[in-house]
C-alpha cells in the first residue's frame, strides 16, 4: 500500500539518481457544493470557473478525472424549485465524472433523486446505501467503478455516513450498512480479483470516520466532505483532504505510477482557491441562462442589516450566534410560545453577512429547507433532555453532528462538556425563572425535529403537539417578516449570553 511520499530528487554521492518514467494520474476535487453560482458577493467559489480549472488540467494532464465528496441537491434556493435538477444541469456543463451520495442527497424525493441519477452523465456512488428488503444497493448503483489511465487502473468506492437517516428525510424503504465492513470487502474484491493499482475513496463521513475507514481498508487516498472545512489529515499512512463547501476552493491530486510496474511511488497535491480572479468558462453561459429568470426573482430586496450577521456553518454548530438569536426569536414570535428553538444545523448560508442589503436569496439561503414551524408543549424533564442532545457532542474533539447545537429564544442555559454526555446542562431558565421538571413549556421549532426526530432529537416525541404542521408557518417565511416587520426594515441581533459555555 502506498504510504505519504513525495517525489524528491535524489542526489547520492553527488550523482543524481534517475527517476523511471511514469504515469500520472491527476484528480480534482471538491464537496458540499450547493449552488453553481459563486458566492461570497462573487468573490470565491462558482462552477463555471471550476470549468476554466478543469480544461487548464486537461490540458496539462489528460489523465485527469473529476470528484465529487458529495451534497449538491439539497440544501438550495434553486432546489425549492426545481428539486435539484439545476446541480444536474452543471456538473453536466462541467464534465463531473463521479460524486458520492451525500446525506443531503435525500432531503428530496426518492422518486426525484431517482430522476437526478438518471439524468446525470457522470457516475454516482455509494456502496453502503442499500434496500431494506431486496439489500441491492440504491437506485442500481454499482458497488466502484474502474477508471484505466495508460495501462495504470485506479478504483474508486463511495461511502455514506451512517447518520444520514437522522440528517435527511431518507425513506423507511432505504438504509445505511456499516462503511468499514463494505470497504474491507470491495476493497479486497478490487486488489485482489480487479487488480486494481490504488484505490481512491470518494467518501461523505466525518474526519473521525473517515480516519476509521483508512484503517479498515487498504486505501491509497481518501477524498471526503461533510464537515464544510478545508482538512488535511492521514491515517494508516493514507492521506485525507476535504475541501470548504460550495467550491471555495479545488483540490487536485496527482498520483505518480511507475510506467512498467504500475506501481504507485509518489503523491503531491495543491489546493486551489476559486476566486474571481478566474474566469468563468464560456461554455457554461447556457446554465446560467436557463436559470436566469430564477436567479432575478431572487436578488428583490427584502430589508437590510446594520451589523455582520454571522451565518457560518461553524459558528451555527458550536456556539450562540446572532443569526441565531435572530431566528430564534423569530420563531418564538411567529407561534407565541415560551421558547423559541433552533437546530444549528438548519442555518445553511455558510457566509458571513456584511451589513447592507438582505435578499430574497440571502434569507432562503440561510433557512433553505421550507420547514414547519410548530408549536409543542413539553416537561421541564424534556426540555433538560432536549438541551442534553443539543450539547452532547460539543466537547473538545466530539464532531457535532449532524448540527444539533441549539440557538434559542426566550431562555438561557449553561453547559459544561468537562460532564459526561447526558450530564452537561448546568442551568435552565425559561423567561427569567428556574425551569422545573413539573413545569410545562411551549416551544416553536421546525417540525423536522418533532414529527422525524430529526438530527436525534428523539425527546420531542415526549411533548404534546399544540400547533401541527399542517396549520403552521414555513420557517423562511417567518425570518422575512421579522427582517420586513423590524423599524425601517433593518435588523441588528447581538450575542447576549442566552447560551453559556462553562468549559
Amino acid at each position: 500500500m502506498f504510504r505519504l511520499l513525495f517525489l524528491l530528487t535524489l542526489v547520492i554521492a553527488g550523482t543524481t539518481s534517475v527517476i523511471s518514467q511514469s504515469v500520472r494520474v491527476t484528480i480534482l476535487h471538491v464537496n458540499d457544493t450547493y449552488q453553481f453560482t459563486p458566492v461570497e458577493g462573487g468573490k470565491r467559489g462558482g462552477l463555471a470557473r471550476l470549468l476554466t480549472l478543469r480544461k487548464e488540467a486537461i490540458a496539462e494532464n489528460p489523465n485527469t478525472i473529476f470528484t465529487l465528496g458529495g451534497d449538491t441537491l439539497s440544501p438550495s434556493v434553486e432546489t425549492r424549485t426545481y428539486r435539484g435538477a439545476q446541480m444536474i444541469d452543471a456538473w453536466n456543463a462541467i464534465g463531473l465524472d463521479i460524486s458520492v451520495l451525500g446525506n443531503h442527497e435525500f432531503d428530496i424525493k426518492t422518486e426525484e433523486l431517482l430522476s437526478r441519477i438518471k439524468e446525470s452523465k457522470f457516475q454516482w456512488l455509494g456502496a453502503n446505501v442499500v434496500d431494506v428488503k431486496t439489500r441491492k444497493m440504491f437506485a442500481d448503483l454499482p458497488p466502484y467503478v474502474i477508471r484505466e489511465f495508460n495501462g495504470v487502473k485506479i478504483g474508486f468506492i463511495g461511502l455514506l455516513l451512517p447518520e444520514t437517516k437522522q440528517t435527511s428525510s431518507m425513506d423507511a424503504s432505504l438504509t445505511v450498512t456499516d462503511y468499514c465492513t463494505t470497504a474491507r470487502k470491495l476493497v479486497r474484491e478490487m486488489r485482489v480479483r480487479k487488480k486494481v493499482n490504488a484505490v481512491v475513496g470518494i467518501t461523505h463521513l466525518f474526519m473521525a470516520q473517515d480516519k476509521k475507514l483508512a484503517k479498515c481498508a487498504d486505501f491509497d487516498l481518501i477524498l471526503g466532505g461533510h464537515e464544510h472545512t478545508l482538512l488535511q489529515s492521514s491515517s494508516n499512512g493514507t492521506p485525507i483532504f476535504k475541501m470548504t463547501a460550495d467550491a471555495r476552493e479545488m483540490g487536485k491530486f496527482n498520483l505518480n505510477f511507475d510506467a512498467k510496474t504500475k506501481r504507485l511511488e509518489s503523491f503531491d497535491w495543491e489546493i486551489i482557491p476559486v476566486t474571481d480572479k478566474i474566469a468563468d468558462a464560456p461554455e457554461f453561459a447556457p446554465v446560467f441562462d436557463k436559470y436566469k429568470g430564477l436567479l432575478e426573482q431572487l436578488a428583490v430586496r427584502v430589508g437590510s442589516t446594520s451589523v455582520r450577521l454571522d451565518a457560518l456553518s461553524l459558528s451555527s454548530r458550536t456556539m450562540e450566534t446572532n443569526v441565531g438569536n435572530f431566528i430564534a426569536d423569530a420563531y418564538k414570535s411567529a407561534v407565541q410560545a415560551d421558547i423559541g428553538f433552533v437546530n444549528g444545523g438548519s442555518i445553511r448560508a455558510d457566509l458571513l453577512y456584511e451589513p447592507g442589503i438582505l435578499t430574497k436569496r440571502d434569507v432562503i439561503s440561510i433557512l433553505p429547507f421550507n420547514n414547519a414551524i410548530v408549536k409543542v408543549e413539553v416537561s421541564g424533564k424534556t426540555l433538560k433532555q432536549i438541551l442534553e442532545h443539543g450539547v452532547a457532542r460539543s466537547g473538545p474533539g466530539e464532531d457535532n453532528e449532524p448540527g444539533r447545537f441549539p440557538q434559542v429564544s426566550g431562555m438561557r442555559f449553561e453547559y459544561d462538556t468537562s460532564k459526561p454526555v447526558g450530564g452537561r446542562i448546568v442551568s435552565i431558565s425559561v423567561g427569567g425563572k428556574p425551569v422545573t421538571d413539573a413545569g410545562t413549556y411551549t416551544i416553536a421549532t421546525s417540525d423536522f425535529l418533532v414529527s422525524r426526530s430529526g438530527d436525534g432529537y428523539t425527546p420531542f416525541k415526549d411533548g404534546k403537539v399544540v400547533l401541527g404542521a399542517a396549520d403552521a408557518p414555513k420557517d423562511s417565511d417567518v425570518f422575512e417578516d421579522s427582517i420586513k416587520n423590524a423599524p425601517n426594515s433593518t435588523i441588528s441581533p447581538v450575542v447576549d449570553g442566552r447560551i453559556k459555555k462553562i468549559r
